[in-house]
């Protein structure tokens, strides 16, 4: 970019780590000393409970990320560590809405579920609540599609990916 400017992007990245104390403190200190963005973090336990896999979306400049994977790479609890913001892999999230949602609104506001292939998992005199998985730019439409009706509550779960067929994520 012109005059020094770093382009900023949204990257995806896979962590394969030891499953212990520590290490998710360790991970994020990498990102923090380097002034890296974190906007979502998914850790979770792995077929095999002595390693877990975390999932990272992080906002910043490129040049900046590909230290931060030199970095974690050389962390030892660190198995592998990898930017799939480029490739062709499975990528999901969930939210749950929670929406304003009176009697003479509620057809329509189903309506809308129904389009996005989202589930009622509560629904009260005044409120609905629905749950929704898909990529993060179904559920940024789903949430533009709400905010007429007023959204309540909005809990996103974060990113998480896996590599496509045969190959380990």
């Amino acid at each position: 970019m012109a005059n020094g400017m770093k382009e900023i992007g949204r990257h995806s990245l896979s962590l394969y780590v030891s499953n212990k104390p520590g290490v998710l403190n360790r991970i994020t200190q990498v990102f923090s000393r380097r002034g890296y963005n974190i906007d979502s973090l998914v850790v979770s336990e792995t077929q095999d409970p002595r390693f877990s896999r975390m999932n990272i979306v992080a906002s910043g400049d490129r040049e900046t990320l590909e230290q931060i994977l030199k970095q974690l790479n050389k962390l030892v609890d660190v198995i592998h560590a990898k930017d799939y913001s480029f490739e062709d892999v499975i990528q999901k999230e969930l939210v749950l809405f929670k929406i304003d949602c009176t009697a003479e609104v509620r057809t329509e506001a189903l309506q809308i579920c129904d389009a996005f292939k989202a589930r009622t998992v509560d629904l009260s005199a005044d409120t609905l609540t629905v749950e929704v998985t898909g990529t993060t730019e179904k559920l940024d439409a789903m949430k533009t599609m709400f905010e007429p009706f007023g959204i309540r509550e909005l809990v996103r779960t974060g990113k998480v990916l896996m590599a496509r067929g045969k190959a380990a994520t």
